[in-house]
């Protein structure tokens, strides 16, 4: 069968209109999402800039628009962060250097744990509050605290970090092994010096994405007991509350003094955020290696 120039001509003309118009679409959605969140931006800086002050960064919460801040709920969020990056790296690593380096992708139960971690990637986060509501707070007893709360944010980006440190691991040429290898080292040396340093930064910059975006979570922790009042600084085995659970319950109220100091709560989650990307920036680009 035999093709024309002519038809050949005709619908590669048709393909470039057709691929112009879904880049010009393209275009237009991405502008239309970044002008939506500038307008954000711009409207919750204007409103809460004139509010970050030593009184929001320090004063527990208050029925008082002046004197109300969110100093224990942005002390809650640094304990949660820290505690998490306590549990969730080492696990997650732990386990993305088993399923990359050691287990044996034959056996069931390695198959099994590698579609568990893919499923519960995209699990919502109210299901884990519900699941810490049911096994942790009820189930085991360990009650509405602060420990409680790090621990079902650990399992709600648990597979994250996991997906990202394999991904890390994976990109490791495997020459780098075989020279080891051929060296003389055991399999731990070659993970240990040099699997695991090469594979770093991208370790690094997934945990620390992770950790960004559970700083942002709310639901899981309404369920597990994160409290809208704590006139004290949180304990790991005491009551605490969380920068987006006092945010959510200053919008929630009529007065629009409370809505002015959301805003100025949103402005401090956003520079932690942003801090915590950029730290993770520095990293990747820090100790990057190119193959």
């Amino acid at each position: 069968m035999s093709v024309t120039t002519e038809s050949l001509g005709s619908r590669s003309h048709g393909d470039r209109v057709r691929g112009t118009a879904f880049y010009v679409l393209l275009l237009v959605s991405v502008t239309i999402g970044f002008l939506l969140l500038g307008v954000l931006l711009v409207d919750v800086i204007r409103k809460g800039i004139g509010y970050v002050d030593p009184t929001l960064l320090n004063e527990p919460n208050s029925s008082d628009p002046n004197k109300a801040g969110a100093g224990p709920a942005i002390r809650g969020t640094i304990y949660m962060m820290i505690l998490l990056l306590v549990m969730v790296v080492p696990i997650g690593v732990g386990t993305a250097l088993y399923l990359e380096e050691y287990a044996n992708r034959e056996r069931w139960y390695n198959r099994l744990l590698e579609i568990n971690i893919q499923n519960l990637a995209a699990v919502p986060s109210i299901v884990y509050g519900i699941l810490g509501l049911a096994f942790l707070v009820r189930g085991i007893g360990l009650g509405r605290v602060l420990l409680a709360g790090a621990l079902i944010l650990t399992l709600l980006v648990l597979p994250t970090v996991i997906v990202a440190s394999r991904e890390a691991i994976r990109a490791v040429p495997d020459s780098i092994r075989q020279g080891a290898y051929a060296l003389g080292a055991t399999q731990w040396q070659v993970v240990w010096r040099q699997v695991l340093p090469a594979s770093i930064p991208g370790i690094a910059t997934g945990s620390i994405l992770a950790l960004a975006r559970a700083i942002g979570e709310t639901a899981p922790l309404l369920l597990v007991g994160a409290l809208t009042y704590v006139a004290v600084n949180p304990t790991l085995l005491g009551s605490y509350t969380a920068l987006p659970v006092q945010i959510y319950q200053w919008i929630a109220r009529p007065q629009e003094e409370f809505r002015v100091l959301a805003a100025a709560g949103i402005i401090v989650l956003l520079v932690i955020l942003l801090t915590m990307n950029a730290f993770a920036i520095w990293l990747r680009n820090r100790y990057q290696r190119r193959w």
